[in-house]
């Protein structure tokens, strides 16, 4: 029988509200610009939306994070709560403000800003804490260079769940400096899901280099290494194995944030069912195509069955 204090997946990472403006123009330059948009605000945070995800998969889901004791707290806390994923791991401060994102959409084309506030306080004990309270099969970090214990100090929770049995994976996310630093640790992952960029900055190599090679760079220690290549789809490599993959289905993209984070859980599933290294990838995209139907990270995540059709 399972246990019910237990969880499938710990996700530790951010969560905020995402304000989404949608129509916006992104070339404010000559001065005052007033004009009509969609604004929405969603649940946010590659964190939250993972979590989101992940639960709507089927996977019974916590997230450990840093919130403030404000309104968008507490409204970021319900929505999370409302997806199904477990609040107890929640940290919640008295004494900040709880981080949000602006995203400005304009067609292809996005602008993307972050007031961190109570994210940057997660702490690496807390993570530890509920890691052994909450016994995952599996841990994933995201957001890392947003989050600075997840930088100095993720060899911890890495060393901490391979020695509990559970399995580990990271999604870096952008770097907002621009120095994409690369941890020791973080090719000692069991799975490592950057996007096209994101790897060829970790791994040193200009733009328009193969992106294998970077693939392969990066799991030279033994990672599984899947890379989100947008519309293209996505490669992976694992040992000698390699696997590339479509999106998953021919839909109208209404809004592509947190897409990379949908196809996160969705390779994190695929994973954990025991899939082989194409057919995860091909589940992973899935996911994150069919996320893409609705405004926001999380409004049109999909189902089990409806990524199974889908892949």
């Amino acid at each position: 029988m399972t246990d019910p204090a237990t969880v499938d997946v710990l996700v530790v990472g951010d969560l905020n509200p995402d304000l989404v403006v949608t129509g916006a123009t992104l070339d404010l330059i000559g001065g005052q610009v007033e004009q009509d948009a969609e604004i929405g605000m969603t649940l946010g945070g590659s964190g939250g939306i993972v979590a989101a995800g992940l639960t709507g998969l089927g996977l019974r889901t916590a997230l450990c994070a840093c919130v403030g004791e404000d309104d968008l707290g507490r409204a970021a806390q319900r929505m999370l709560a409302a997806a199904g994923v477990r609040v107890d791991a929640i940290d919640v401060l008295p004494d900040r403000h709880t981080g949000i994102s602006v995203h400005l959409l304009a067609g292809q084309d996005r602008a993307i800003y972050t007031d961190r506030g109570a994210m940057i306080d997660l702490r690496i004990e807390e993570a530890l804490r509920w890691l052994r309270v909450l016994q995952p099969r599996h841990v994933h970090l995201c957001s890392l260079y947003l989050i600075p214990a997840l930088i100095q100090e993720g060899r911890r929770l890495v060393d901490a769940a391979h020695a509990a049995g559970a399995t580990i994976s990271a999604d870096p996310n952008f770097d907002p400096t621009q120095r994409f630093e690369v941890p020791e640790w973080l090719t000692r992952v069991d799975a490592l899901m950057p996007n096209e960029t994101e790897a060829l900055r970790l791994t040193g190599r200009p733009p328009g280099t193969d992106i294998q090679d970077a693939a392969r760079d990066l799991a030279a220690d033994g990672a599984l290494v899947a890379i989100k290549c947008g519309a293209r789809g996505a490669i992976a490599v694992h040992g000698t194995r390699y696997a590339e993959a479509q999106p998953g289905a021919e839909i109208t993209v209404v809004d592509a944030v947190g897409a990379g984070d949908s196809f996160d859980a969705g390779l994190i599933r695929a994973v954990l069912d025991g899939r082989g290294l194409a057919d995860a990838l091909a589940f992973a995209c899935a996911c994150g195509t069919l996320s893409t139907r609705a405004a926001g990270g999380t409004m049109a995540q999909p189902s089990l069955a409806e990524a199974l059709e889908t892949r």
